[in-house]
């Protein structure tokens, strides 16, 4: 049993990506309204050593020499990882030992602004940062920030990182609609990309219900118009959830196991993972293929989402 390593896990952007998490659940920067790890616990900008490094270490170290190599490794987890002051050594050291495998930082990047942070950054592969909001009242209403966090701080760590990192960047915009859809906060988002200048601009929306009630995924044409409306070169839409299931990663067993649990009795995220001994992050992965294929359904009650089976 694996305290900080999880996965496989079957990625829409990285493919078969093996996840650390550097926090426990659920401390992060930020409370998003569409995370799907639900409400932040602790929500903080304070970089300290949340889970030992070492620890960490010895579990992918153990993970990589008895099982295939995935396609990448990705810091990402219930949290923010960067929040955690020891994520550069966990970078150093598959980088020294396992050169040959990808590194990936999941990231709100919240933490960007901090030129330690940043630093800690440069030998990673691909750095995935979001950026769901460039107005200051949009951005404290999707994803409320740590209060000391401003959005100029936020959008000049990203501007930052671009200059220093010779990486790939994708960044990743969550369209929630009624949120963020407007035209004044896309088109502070295009200036802020403009001065960001990541290789990749990923628009994603909902795999299934937030923390939030009433909130949805936007529709294909509701993500075509804000391509027309950019007219960037490099923005690509993030696939289906169903399209999970064709990455080599995907595994039956797991979904069985999620579906024959449910059957008995609904579950909520935290539930599943009692149950199965499955992390958090792995779950929601396919959480979001079946509530897609509608073959599970979500209900909200007094405990939190539940998940059952759509009969």
């Amino acid at each position: 049993m694996f305290n900080h390593v999880f996965g496989p896990v079957p990625s829409r952007r990285l493919g078969m990506s093996l996840g650390i998490d550097l926090v426990p659940y659920k401390i992060c920067s930020f409370d998003c309204v569409y995370c799907e790890c639900g409400p932040t616990t602790n929500r903080t900008l304070e970089r300290k050593e949340y889970v030992t490094i070492d620890e960490v270490i010895k579990e992918l170290q153990y993970y990589l020499n008895i099982h295939p190599l995935p396609d990448y490794i990705t810091l990402s987890g219930a949290g923010e990882p960067t929040l955690n002051v020891g994520f550069g050594d966990v970078i150093s050291y598959a980088k020294t030992n396992y050169p040959n495998l990808p590194m990936a930082v999941l990231t709100n990047g919240s933490l960007l602004y901090d030129k330690q942070v940043r630093n800690e950054l440069l030998n990673a592969n691909v750095i995935l940062p979001s950026l769901d909001a460039a107005v200051k009242n949009i951005f404290n209403r999707i994803n409320h920030p740590d209060p000391v966090l401003t959005i100029e701080t936020y959008i000049q760590g990203l501007i930052d990182l671009r200059k220093e990192f010779k990486g790939a960047i994708w960044l990743e915009v969550m369209i929630i609609p009624g949120y963020n859809d407007g035209d004044e906060n896309l088109f502070s988002i295009k200036d802020a990309i403009l001065r960001i200048k990541p290789d990749k601009i990923q628009l994603n929306t909902l795999d299934r219900p937030g923390v939030v009630d009433g909130l949805r995924a936007a529709k294909w044409h509701e993500l075509q118009r804000i391509i027309e409306l950019w007219r960037l070169d490099n923005v690509e839409v993030i696939g289906t959830m169903p399209e999970r299931k064709d990455i080599k990663s995907y595994r039956k067993n797991i979904e069985n196991a999620i579906v024959e649990t449910i059957t008995r009795r609904p579950c909520t995220l935290d539930d599943l993972n009692k149950i199965l001994g499955i992390h958090n992050n792995e779950i929601n992965k396919y959480l979001g293929v079946l509530v897609g294929e509608g073959i599970i359904k979500t209900i909200r009650a007094e405990r939190g989402l539940f998940y059952q089976v759509d009969f």
